[in-house]
């Protein structure tokens, strides 16, 4: 849930900004809102901008001691009684087969391909959580430069030549490809998520 909370706390910002709470934050909507509308290419050099400014903020908030193993981000204090019995269980099953078979083996197998999924979508919006949340140093401090640079390259430069290089570059041959993950796509990669806490 708290992959979420950023998007949520945005939508409730967003709601209070349409029903005029604080007429100042509202007013100076309207105006980044016009201005993006008058001038459409300000958009990415201004999104750019905005995760900079997030990157800052959150400096001051950043981690001062490496990550500890968290015992409640893995359950392994709320274990029920029920829940160890069926973890201890031979297999095949000790237990009456009409109650654990159908219990264990179908919701063992559902369950498992779904937590490894929801899993997995965690772990990445983890780490595109941890670009601007300074857990990393280095990857946010590299992460915050690169939004500055490609704030002022955007800005400089116009939004079709920006398209047009991006989609040559997506659509180039495969002889000028490499069998080797992009710089990008290795950087996301690495960057830490809240696995590697887990017991």
């Amino acid at each position: 849930m708290a992959l979420l909370s950023g998007m949520i706390s945005m939508g409730w910002w967003f709601l209070d900004v349409c029903q005029w709470k604080n007429p100042i934050t509202t007013v100076l909507v309207h105006i980044l809102f016009l201005i993006l509308v008058c001038y459409p290419e300000l958009i990415l050099p201004t999104l750019f901008l905005y995760m900079l400014l997030i990157g800052m903020w959150n400096y001051r908030f950043r981690p001062r001691h490496p990550p500890h193993m968290d015992t409640r981000l893995s359950w392994a204090e709320a274990v029920h009684p029920d829940e160890l019995d069926e973890e201890f269980d031979t297999f095949p099953t000790s237990r009456p087969n009409d109650a654990v078979r159908m219990r264990y083996d179908r919701l063992r197998s559902v369950a498992g391909r779904i937590q490894t999924v929801v899993g997995d979508m965690a772990t990445q919006g983890e780490r595109v959580q941890s670009l601007l949340s300074w857990r990393d140093p280095r990857a946010t401090s590299l992460f915050v430069v690169f939004c500055l640079c490609a704030a002022v390259v955007l800005y400089a430069t116009p939004f079709r030549v920006v398209a047009l290089v991006a989609g040559l570059y997506y659509l180039r041959h495969p002889r000028f490809r490499s069998k080797l993950p992009s710089v990008p796509a290795n950087f996301f990669r690495r960057l830490t998520a809240r696995t590697d806490s887990l017991l």
